[in-house]
């Protein structure tokens, strides 16, 4: 097992995810007993088929459709550690998703999930905004919430026992930028995870947004989170690319019983 450190150049920033490379998948309550022993946002299993890659992601209490940092951290792995070459195809739940080395970099291939309307704000999520948004929308799994500056997303103190009555979505929340176009933090408690350090898919969403808002296709955006992350993202018709670098930590062996 391996694990990264995504969307950095640095140790001890960005996020961590752990990869493990198998010949065949393990049982499912394997799998999670592994992701729930690394209590990281991510754990990442992978392995090879005729065509590319299979691929999926388990938080600390289940596995997940869509994880940007550990594909990742994954292709880290193949890559820099075990000497794979070219694009990296990976099959998941989400579609076919591409990655490619870009020189000390890597850029991923993601599908767009332009934001859905939500309407008028629901109360819950009013209390929880402390009255700071500016607008709101979904996707598939999460909540964006819209806040009026960059300085509203660096003192949010997120009322989790609440965020986490969202279930089965999560919370993201966004605001327009300074030194980067965007900014974003992400909180998914009732995963397992508090607050995400730096996360891939939202950007899937956030990208089509700003992007209509700002009137531009390539955006640099940055994770607000205590670690942080930079992503330098671009709007590419139904797709989204995502650059970013990744740095390993460790690897280690598993003794399963």
């Amino acid at each position: 097992m391996y694990q990264v450190d995504a969307f950095t150049t640095e140790l001890f920033s960005g996020n961590p995810a752990a990869v493990l490379v198998l010949d065949q998948w393990l049982p499912v309550e394997t799998m999670q007993a592994i992701a729930s022993e690394n209590n990281l946002a991510e754990t990442a299993f992978v392995k090879r088929q005729p065509n590319g890659w299979d691929l999926r992601w388990f938080t600390p209490v289940h596995e997940v459709d869509f994880c940007g940092h550990a594909t990742l951290a994954t292709a880290h792995v193949l890559a820099n550690e075990l000497g794979v070459e070219g694009e990296l195809v990976f099959t998941t739940k989400v579609g076919a998703l591409r990655v490619n080395r870009k020189n000390s970099a890597y850029q991923l291939d993601f599908p767009s999930f332009p934001p859905q309307p939500i309407g008028a704000m629901p109360p819950m999520l009013s209390e929880i905004a402390g009255g700071l948004h500016v607008s709101v929308f979904r996707n598939f799994e999460n909540i964006f919430v819209v806040l009026r500056d960059e300085q509203a997303v660096l003192e949010f103190i997120p009322d989790l026992p609440n965020i986490e009555k969202l279930d089965p979505f999560g919370l993201v929340i966004t605001a327009k930028g300074g030194e980067h176009d965007f900014v974003s933090r992400y909180f998914v408690p009732h995963a397992g995870i508090p607050e995400d350090p730096v996360t891939g898919s939202i950007h899937s969403t956030l990208v089509p947004y700003w992007a209509a808002q700002l009137g531009k296709t390539k955006l640099s955006a940055f994770q607000r989170s205590k670690r942080g992350g930079q992503l330098v993202c671009e709007l590419s018709g139904d797709r989204v690319l995502i650059t970013g670098s990744a740095v390993t930590f460790m690897k280690a062996k598993i003794y399963l019983p």
